[in-house]
């Protein structure tokens, strides 16, 4: 490999000859071979979608050359864009300011604005990484900003959607299904009848109450750090630099982004993105227990429930031919836990601010945009690969609703509890419908029975048949 030298405050610094990164840059990655995960795509494209904005708003204050500006911009804008991802390979675990991230922007966007002028990269001449392009910043107000347009641009244009996706993939299946009773379970115990359709419907209200929930967090996303500086006072910088670069940063992604109205809260603690995180998390256990559910109601497809039969989209067993597992639901489950756990690295992340500065933020960073990829993705899966296409065995439904002695419920309000207690167990001892027990047991008639036994007229609440007090 071919080398370049360079210095920095510590001394010299070797660096690969092609690279675009700096002194700074390197002595990270030296430094910091902790898990070999970079920060993601979406912080990267903040980050030059940050240094674009400074530049254009240095320049409409003065403090910038218009040439220069032109060159920062169109640099950090390739940023922004992927193109030049390659060149940025620090750690997440590293220095918990993520004043590496922001100097390795700093030296890529410089360097490639000197290639672009046909410089010399890493001369520093004409564009300093620090002079111009962190000019009127620090690491402690920039990194923090890029969490903040990162997690909501990625919510906006991701998760939301493919929530929505899920949401209205279940509406249509319960509307497909309304008609179709089956066993409400309790304690996995059989219970009341329900209809198929009000059970998705439920999980339906699941999702889009999570959606609300992340909504509601939104506002407070879309305040920034900007402008703070090193602890919040906004030292080196102009007064009017944070609201320039909050209105730029909303004019470059449709977002509308303010200026936060406390930097020193904005930079000592995360705690928008802890609360984000927590929502997130609320899916995702609404995502577990409903990807769960849908395990049960396929399990079998001889011993278990099979109520449903999901899509068969790769063999199940590598030693049991023919088997079959629900894949999809199982990844789904995978997925949210992960997001659990990110939940839980975001909150010690969040109380880990020391006085004017949250020491964790490539972590927060890291977990925070990893969940929202996980559940964007899988919400998409599940609604996809699994709920759009699964099969109902209507029959098997109905005829675990015939036997089931839970029915008894509907007569007691006729017949008193403990009469009805004890159809139950003798329908359940002998294997016999409530129906035919109560007919021996009770002086009811056909017609009550079938009014009283109405399966469909269960699921509506209320009573079932005329009620006029009980007979014992």
């Amino acid at each position: 490999m071919d080398w370049r030298y360079e210095r920095d405050s510590l001394g010299e610094v070797k660096v690969p000859a092609g690279a675009l990164y700096g002194a700074q840059t390197q002595r990270a990655i030296e430094n910091f071979p902790v898990s070999g995960i970079r920060l993601p795509r979406s912080f990267i494209r903040a980050l030059g979608l940050i240094k674009y904005a400074a530049a254009d708003v240095n320049e409409q204050l003065g403090y910038l050359d218009a040439r220069i500006a032109d060159v920062i911009r169109a640099a950090a804008l390739e940023v922004a864009e992927g193109k030049l991802d390659e060149h940025f390979p620090v750690d997440v675990y590293q220095t918990g300011s993520g004043t590496s991230t922001n100097m390795n922007a700093n030296e890529v966007i410089a360097n490639r604005a000197i290639q672009m002028l046909g410089g010399v990269i890493g001369s520093k001449t004409p564009i300093h990484p620090n002079d111009h392009v962190n000019m009127s910043q620090s690491s402690n107000d920039v990194i923090p900003t890029a969490v903040h347009v990162s997690a909501h641009l990625k919510v906006v244009e991701e998760l939301l959607p493919a929530l929505h996706h899920l949401a209205d993939t279940l509406s249509h299946r319960a509307e497909e299904n309304d008609d179709v009773v089956k066993t409400g379970r309790t304690h996995l115990m059989d219970a009341m009848p329900i209809r198929f359709g009000q059970q998705l419907r439920g999980y339906q209200t699941q999702v889009s109450k999570g959606v609300k929930r992340i909504e509601a967090t939104l506002p407070r996303l879309a305040e920034l750090a900007i402008g703070g500086t090193a602890v919040g006072t906004g030292i080196n910088a102009d007064k009017a630099f944070a609201g320039g670069v909050a209105e730029k940063l909303s004019e470059l992604t449709g977002i509308r982004f303010r200026e936060t109205d406390n930097h020193f809260e904005a930079q000592s603690a995360q705690d928008a993105a802890v609360e984000l995180s927590g929502q997130i998390r609320t899916v995702a256990v609404s995502l577990m227990k409903i990807a769960n559910d849908f395990r049960w109601m396929n399990s079998g497809p001889q011993a278990g429930l099979g109520e449903i039969v999901l899509p068969a989209v790769q063999p199940g067993s590598s030693i049991m031919p023919g088997k079959v597992n629900p894949v999809i639901c199982e990844a789904t489950t995978l997925a949210c836990a992960q997001v659990m756990g990110n939940d839980l690295a975001i909150a010690i992340g969040g109380q880990s601010g020391n006085f004017e500065l949250n020491l964790m933020l490539p972590l927060i960073a890291h977990n925070l945009l990893q969940s929202i990829s996980l559940l964007a993705n899988v919400s998409r899966l599940l609604a996809d690969k699994a709920l759009t296409g699964f099969r109902v065995n209507a029959r098997r439904m109905t005829d675990l609703v015939e036997m089931n002695p839970i029915l008894v419920t509907a007569l007691a309000p006729r017949i008193g509890y403990d009469l009805a207690a004890h159809i139950a167990k003798r329908a359940m001892a002998e294997g016999r419908k409530v129906r035919d027990v109560a007919r021996e047991v009770t002086d009811l008639s056909e017609a009550e029975l079938d009014q009283l036994l109405d399966v469909r007229a269960m699921t509506e609440g209320g009573f079932t048949g005329e009620q006029t007090g009980s007979s014992g």
